[in-house]
């Protein structure tokens, strides 16, 4: 099931770009641990970030254990080539559209044979994009029980907002996480971690 949620309210991630980099660290390295701690692998799809999301999670060490790979789709017509997106959805709403986003995360996911698959898109600026505003950002995870998309209305800067949508994208791919861990609380404890078959943590090589 798909659900939107909107993020008018979301605004600077702190005062700076070291403190947005330090937020997207801290994101990372958490999804990054929980999906270690459950065995599972994760995908992305990027538009507007560029490839920020794929490098604020490699950069954590013993990634390589769970992240599967990723997409840079920047041209709307590679999102449906490469990532799935249906030809008349794009053609209908344009490639920042909520559905758009779902559709990616989903894409991603399944191409790259992952557990989990988590997408951006929308417009960074300097000018808006199809008649869509600077700052309207969707971003989107696809998991084992569906999709989740939420809607950013994001102030500040081009880097600014593509560095708030990396935060958002990880913070709602943690919620989800949680969510399955609320429906599955033996999945992924600490007594599987250390148990046959769990994956240590790897040192920080600077590649898998």
């Amino acid at each position: 099931m798909q659900r939107e949620a909107s993020g008018g309210g979301v605004g600077r991630a702190g005062d700076g770009a070291a403190s947005d980099e330090a937020v997207m660290g801290s994101a990372a390295a958490g999804v990054v641990h929980r999906l270690v701690q459950r065995h599972e692998t994760l995908a992305t799809v990027e538009s507007l970030t560029g490839g920020s999301l794929a490098a604020s999670i490699v950069d954590i060490a013993g990634v390589s254990g769970i992240y599967r790979g990723g997409l840079v789709v920047y041209a709307t017509e590679l999102k449906g080539t490469l990532a799935g997106v249906p030809t008349d959805l794009l053609s209908e709403r344009g490639p920042v559209d909520p559905d758009v986003a779902a559709a990616l995360a989903e894409g991603g996911r399944q191409r790259c044979g992952a557990d989990w698959g988590v997408a951006t898109t929308g417009v960074a600026g300097p000018e808006p994009q199809d008649d869509k505003p600077v700052g309207l950002v969707y971003v989107a995870v696809a998991g084992p029980n569906g999709a989740e998309v939420r809607q950013l209305e994001l102030d500040g800067g081009r880097d600014h907002v593509r560095a708030v949508a990396v935060i958002e994208a990880l913070r709602l791919l943690a919620e989800r996480i949680h969510d399955a861990d609320v429906q599955d609380p033996d999945l992924g404890t600490d007594a599987q971690d250390s148990g046959p078959g769990a994956r240590a943590p790897e040192p920080a090589t600077g590649h898998p």
